[in-house]
C-alpha cells in the first residue's frame, strides 16, 4: 500500500476507484481552496466521453499518488449526481457600506482557486492512451 498523498496533488485523469476495490472511473477536476486548504470534492467520469459526476470530500476515503479510493462501493459511485460548475467568489462590502457601494462598487469576481481541470479533447485522448497524462 502506498502512502497517502494530500487532495493538492490529485490531478486529472487518476484512477478512481470504488470501496471494493473495483476500478469507478478518472478524476476530471478537484475543486476547493487551495489557499485554505478546503478540499471540496471531484468531478468524475466513468468513461471518456461520459458526462461528469460530483463526489463530495467526505467520501473519499484515501488519496494515494495516481488513485482515489472512496467510500462507496460501486452502486453507490454509479449513483452519484451529476457535477455542476463552482460558483464564482464574490467579496462585497459589509452592511454598513451603502448599498450601491456593496454590490456595484466592491463587488469582485474570482476564478475558482485550488480547480484543475482539463479540456474535452484532452480527456478523450488521455482515455484512449494518446496523451501522456499530466
Amino acid at each position: 500500500m502506498a502512502d497517502p498523498v494530500s487532495w493538492l496533488l490529485i490531478e486529472p485523469g487518476w484512477r478512481v476507484d470504488a470501496s471494493d476495490g473495483t476500478e469507478a472511473g478518472r478524476v476530471e477536476e478537484v475543486t476547493g481552496d487551495s489557499n485554505a486548504d478546503i478540499f471540496d470534492g471531484l468531478a468524475i467520469s466513468f468513461s471518456a466521453l461520459g458526462r461528469q459526476h460530483y463526489v463530495p470530500a467526505e467520501q473519499v476515503a484515501s488519496i494515494e499518488q495516481g488513485v482515489v479510493t472512496l467510500a462507496l462501493d460501486q452502486a453507490g459511485v454509479r449513483g452519484l449526481g451529476s457535477f455542476e460548475e463552482p460558483a464564482e467568489e464574490i467579496e462585497i462590502e459589509p452592511e454598513k457600506a451603502s448599498r450601491v457601494a456593496r454590490v456595484e462598487e466592491r463587488a469582485v469576481l474570482r476564478p475558482k482557486t485550488g480547480a484543475h481541470a482539463t479540456t474535452p479533447l484532452r480527456r478523450l485522448l488521455e482515455w484512449l492512451g494518446l496523451a501522456g497524462r499530466r
